[in-house]
């Protein structure tokens, strides 16, 4: 896979993408840039830095153009020896602080304005912690712009930065809008610091009517990336459908539904296979995916259409996709019809129908008490921005009411409900509540997965073997078995011992007759090791499994750097098993 597939197409973007793409960037660190060789371009650090003098270093920016003051106080702020990339940075800050207050004068904190609810940002101070010590500062009455520079503070970005964002963006920017706007900054930073000094891009930011942000680089920066590999003008990024319903949902007409698709020779099996991560990644992701898939496109789906719950989700996969058919009876996709205890007590200006993505975390017991004084204190209808700051909470951490002026976060076993995992599946044996949430926040959706694996069970009737990666709870098995479709052998591979606990335990609780293998890690499953497994089972007829999404997700600001990142990165331990299993088998088939 190239280094750069998860959106180094940085020309030409524009950054007004809906709301549900959430960000369109990854956070790239100031200091270091991708290449394409899977190194980094790293600034000279510490050692080389602080081997310098204050006056070479001061004559060494001063020579690319920047003012001795600016300089000699950067210098002074973050202390002799530092690396001329913090040193850069700090200068670029108050360079762009100074022509901040030049063009449009002092920033005043004191506006108000309001945030677009942004599915993606999960406030710490609203995570339950899980332990007794719940200290939090009550930030609810402080100015929306107050609120938002503490929010970008806490995701790592420095005052300076969220302020120059605010004031370049305006009021109303959403956090999203923001952290797209630093992140854009910190790369023209990094990207300034790799040119030659006589080179100068600058980013050019403005804020329109609507609130439209795009940036744009300088042409000698749009060479600069193409000729290093970069950018391909003729690529087609892959657009997230609206709405997510994949080549067509078990309600929809049949003669409409999409019946056929062409697939590229190296797709074809065996074994079939089938990929899951989440829809909303950085930009390049889905297409580096589906480069390294056979270039198989992906089949956007939102859960939503198969439960209460959205799920916005891609599978690549070599399945069939003519006669599919749905797990019944069919999971109700209502709110009020999922969890009718709830209509009693659910305010009429509450007009949530859906539950949004399940986190793996969940709002704490400090935010409930806040909502409940809030609205408790008005005899009618609370007012319009109590309203706004309640049902944002609500939407945010999926909140349900659940008596007169309260509200709760869903309790594990409606997780399971709404997943389509059988009641208690990960319950007992001690797991811990919090490990319960975290298993279930990362599984699939048992319902969508099983309407896709449903071809299956005509052309396996005497029963599969599965090659399950990143198998989590063991939502694909779980899948099969409602399908009805035998399963002769399953290698289970795992990380999290929980997980296999669960996996195995719900194996030997509904008696299946099959052989579970279990394995810890899917980088240790090396070509001897399949050799000898398809040896033993006599080959993989389905490979399924979806990498962890840690470094892909939107709600993850701290670390979202796509495939390279530490987890994400494990998406290639799929691609190199599952292409192992098809050379081994096809060289068996051979012979």
């Amino acid at each position: 896979m190239e280094s750069n597939g998860s959106g180094d197409n940085f020309d030409n973007i524009d950054w007004d993408t809906e709301d549900e793409l959430e960000i369109s960037e990854i956070p790239l660190s100031s200091s270091n840039l991708p290449t394409p060789g899977g190194g980094e371009i790293v600034f000279n650090g510490e050692e080389s830095s602080s081997a310098r003098s204050d006056s070479k270093l001061i004559q060494h920016f001063v020579g690319m153009g920047f003012p001795d003051k600016l300089v000699v106080k950067a210098i002074e702020e973050i202390g002799e020896g530092s690396s001329e990339g913090k040193i850069l940075d700090t200068v670029l800050t108050y360079l762009e602080l100074q022509n901040s207050s030049e063009e449009h004068g002092c920033i005043d904190d004191s506006d108000q304005s309001s945030s677009d609810y942004d599915e993606s940002l999960l406030d710490d101070s609203d995570i339950e912690s899980w332990s007794d010590d719940e200290d939090e500062e009550n930030t609810d009455y402080l100015p929306d712009s107050e609120k938002k520079v503490q929010s970008l503070k806490k995701m790592g970005y420095t005052v300076d930065e969220a302020a120059i964002a605010m004031k370049r963006c305006g009021p109303d920017a959403t956090i999203s809008v923001l952290t797209d706007f630093i992140c854009a900054a910190q790369m023209a930073r990094a990207e300034a610091a790799n040119l030659p000094a006589e080179i100068k891009p600058k980013v050019n930011c403005s804020s329109s009517q609507n609130g439209k942000l795009k940036r744009r680089l300088y042409p000698e920066l749009y060479n600069r990336k193409r000729h290093r590999g970069l950018l391909d003008e003729d690529s087609e990024m892959i657009r997230l459908p609206k709405p997510m319903v994949g080549f067509g949902l078990p309600t929809d007409d049949q003669s409409k539904m999409v019946r056929e698709r062409a697939l590229p020779e190296q797709a074809l099996g065996p074994p079939f296979f089938y990929y899951e991560n989440v829809a909303l990644t950085p930009k390049g992701v889905w297409d580096t995916i589906s480069r390294f898939l056979y270039d198989v496109p992906p089949e956007f789906v939102d859960s939503k259409h198969f439960c209460a719950a959205a799920r916005k989700r891609g599978y690549v996969h070599n399945l069939p996709i003519h006669n599919r058919f749905p797990l019944r009876p069919l999971q109700p996709l209502t709110i009020h019809d999922t969890f009718p205890l709830t209509k009693r007590w659910w305010p009429s200006w509450d007009t949530r129908t859906n539950l949004n993505c399940l986190q793996t975390a969940i709002g704490s017991a400090k935010l409930q008490e806040r909502i409940r004084k809030s609205v408790e204190k008005y005899n009618g209808d609370p007012p319009e921005h109590v309203k706004k700051y309640v049902l944002d909470e609500c939407r945010k951490w999926n909140l349900l009411w659940v008596g007169r002026n309260k509200v709760a976060p869903l309790e594990p076993d409606e997780f399971e409900l709404l997943l389509g995992f059988p009641r208690n599946h990960s319950r007992g044996g001690g797991i811990s509540r919090t490990d319960r949430y975290k298993s279930l926040g990362n599984s699939f959706q048992v319902n969508t997965v099983a309407y896709h694996l449903s071809v299956l069970k005509p052309l396996f009737p005497d029963g599969i073997n599965v090659l399950s990666l990143f198998s989590g709870i063991g939502g694909a098995e779980v899948a099969l078995h409602r399908l009805g479709i035998p399963m002769k052998n399953v290698v289970s591979v795992e990380i999290s011992e929980i997980n296999r606990n669960i996996v195995r335990s719900w194996w030997e609780q509904t008696n299946q007759k099959g052989n579970l293998i279990d394995l810890e890690d899917v980088q240790a499953l090396d070509a001897d090791k399949l050799e000898c497994l398809i040896g033993t089972v006599g080959g993989f007829d389905l490979v399924i499994g979806g990498s962890p999404c840690n470094n892909l997700a939107g709600s993850n600001r701290v670390s979202r750097d796509g495939l390279e990142g530490k987890d994400s990165a494990l998406f290639y331990d799929y691609f190199r098993i599952l292409d192992t299993v098809k050379s081994i088998m096809g060289r068996r088939q051979c012979n």
